[in-house]
């Protein structure tokens, strides 16, 4: 079930569920890892776990998103209140590199100080649980966010992908310090920070492209369908705006310049259908119809 048969109460009570039940996920990964990260000294699972923790932070951030972007449009907001979901997307993206900052702290202390990592039998069998729980949180959110077009759910999968890349660096620098050298705990750590920061420029990249309206659709394929549909003589002037999932649709539709407004109008209905067939992510589409004279 997507949101072409979702009301918008039920949108977000279905995408609350899916940020709450992840929400409890990814609480209880941070804790486990922050927890034992401390108690064995290890700048590499700590950090995961502080990065597992932000996380959490972004589904809270989502839960009140998603509750503001629900509201319906208004006097001053016609076109709905969808961008705030975009807007505390861009939050999450500045807390990832915040967040990458504070770990590169934690490394600077760790190669300037006395560090001694305790890898243990139960250090790898935290990591390959908690990572377990993260493909599973990944997948579980990357289908929903599809499934509903949430670019916040889509950006929060991404930004979990980005943790088992994470624990699987942190596997390996445990295996290194067991095999004696303790400088690799900390050179994780930079790896992860790469991670993080990578990740949030990608989501500050996406979600500034839609403030900016940036081109989200093919334009070539939309005039080959658009031509397809019978009374329709050109195409012209396509614009799109919006996300991935919730594309906004507008252009310049040629007929013959004898036909009748009714005939004309039901050419438009026969192009806005074409194309929400072939493009479903397609929410709105506007069609401006000209005469053509050239025949004249």
């Amino acid at each position: 079930m997507g949101t072409d048969t979702l009301t918008r109460e039920e949108y977000t009570t279905q995408v609350r569920k899916v940020l709450t039940f992840t929400l409890v996920l990814n609480l209880g990964v941070s804790a486990a890892k922050v927890i034992y990260g401390y108690l064995t000294n290890s700048v590499a699972i700590m950090s995961d776990g502080f990065h597992s923790l932000f996380d959490g932070v972004s589904n809270v951030l989502g839960l009140i998103g998603i509750w503001i972007a629900s509201n319906p449009p208004d006097e001053n907001h016609p076109y709905g209140h969808r961008k705030y979901e975009t807007l505390f997307t861009i939050i999450i993206g500045f807390m990832i590199l915040i967040t990458g900052y504070q770990i590169l702290k934690m490394v600077f202390h760790a190669l300037t100080e006395k560090h001694a990592t305790v890898v243990t039998q139960t250090s790898f069998i935290i990591m390959l649980i908690t990572m377990a729980v993260n493909i599973f949180v990944m997948l579980y959110e990357t289908k929903k966010g599809k499934q509903y077009r949430s670019e916040f759910l889509v950006a929060d999968a991404m930004h979990t992908k980005s943790d088992i890349f994470v624990s699987l660096s942190v596997i390996a620098s445990l295996i290194f310090t067991k095999m004696g050298y303790p400088f690799a705990d900390a050179l994780v750590g930079i790896v992860i920070t790469f991670f993080i920061v990578r990740i949030g420029y990608g989501i500050l990249k996406d979600t500034s492209d839609i403030l900016v309206d940036t081109v989200c659709i093919d334009t070539t394929a939309i005039k080959n369908i658009v031509n397809g549909v019978s009374g329709v003589m050109g195409c012209h002037d396509i614009r799109s705006r919006g996300s991935l999932h919730s594309v906004y649709l507008d252009m310049h539709v040629t007929v013959d310049c004898r036909m009748s407004t009714g005939d004309a109008h039901a050419i438009a209905d026969a192009v806005e259908k074409a194309v929400e067939k072939e493009f479903p992510n397609v929410v709105d589409v506007m069609v401006h119809i000209e005469p053509d004279t050239t025949g004249e």
